[in-house]
């Protein structure tokens, strides 16, 4: 969904444990999933932090965290007019069997570019 972002836990050769730093700029969103067995920590760096977590819409201030558990559909968004930084961990890349592999409907069970309500009207992601 075209939001800037830097792995940094990948260039370390984890297998498990993933953590990434994504800016969210104004009227933007990342893709609605789930993870199968895997929680995820979210936790705001600057701004304020928007997340929809199954069918509720939290706003989580600056140093504020969500622990999003499995299963669970969840999107970061942002509806506000700044950037927000958000810290995500998890450990996604260890969380299928052999057998599910590749099944990407496993974490996308709806289309993951719809965007919440809150940014209705929004053109995101920017067309190419």
């Amino acid at each position: 969904m075209c939001i800037p972002n830097a792995d940094f836990l990948e260039r370390t050769g984890s297998e498990i444990l993933g953590a990434r730093l994504w800016r969210f700029p104004p009227k933007s969103a990342n893709t609605l999933h789930k993870h199968v067995r895997a929680e995820e920590f979210y936790f705001v760096l600057e701004g304020t932090g928007r997340i929809r977590v199954a069918d509720e819409t939290l706003t989580v201030p600056r140093y504020g965290a969500v622990l999003v558990g499995p299963s669970v559909l969840r999107q970061v968004f942002n509806d506000t007019d700044d950037d927000a930084l958000w810290l995500i961990v998890g450990a996604p890349d260890a969380e299928l069997e052999p057998g599910e592999k590749g099944n990407m409907s496993l974490f996308y069970p709806v289309d993951p570019s719809q965007l919440p309500a809150e940014l209705k009207g929004a053109n995101w992601p920017p067309k190419k």
